[in-house]
């Protein structure tokens, strides 16, 4: 069944939004933010911002984690040798953040570690400031990974540390 609530607050939020929690210059320290995280361990940061969804995914129910874990595949996240990729997925019309990380990872860190993250993230997103949550996200999943992949002598980054704004 779908929901009209979620339909309507998908369908009318505004395609710049992004841009005024976003801006230029946030992007730019998360892109920084993410390049330093990732000379700390041997894992794989992709950040993602999706303003809305569109309206067929809404109808066919298409939750936020759902569509996390679709971003994940789409921006190649899992594509490292040592399947050590985290995705930071923002949906910003359910105002929902979800982390998905791959398996080489999910195999030594504990989906609640995981959700702590998340909270913390969420919680800054709720008192509107979006750079800080995000940059205290990257930090805590730095620490995270840093403990249970160290980096190695050879410690290539495979994916582009830019986050991405999806569009549909």
């Amino acid at each position: 069944m779908v929901n009209i609530k979620r339909w309507f607050r998908h369908a009318f939020m505004p395609p710049w939004r992004w841009r005024v929690l976003f801006p230029k210059k946030a992007l730019t320290d998360i892109e920084e933010a993410i390049k330093h995280s990732e000379s700390r361990h041997s894992g794989e940061l992709r950040f993602a911002v999706e303003n809305a969804l569109a309206a067929g995914k809404i109808w066919h129910g298409i939750s936020a984690r759902q569509r996390a874990i679709e971003v994940f595949s789409a921006l190649r996240v899992w594509d490292t040798e040592k399947n050590s990729g985290v995705l930071i997925y923002l949906l910003l019309a359910d105002r929902e953040v979800h982390i998905v990380a791959d398996r080489g990872i999910t195999m030594r860190v504990a989906q609640s570690e995981w959700d702590e993250i998340t909270e913390a993230i969420r919680k800054e997103f709720q008192r509107g400031d979006f750079l800080r949550g995000s940059l205290q996200g990257i930090e805590r999943i730095t620490m995270l990974l840093a403990t249970h992949f160290p980096p190695g002598v050879d410690n290539p980054d495979e994916l582009s540390n830019k986050p991405v704004i999806v569009k549909h």
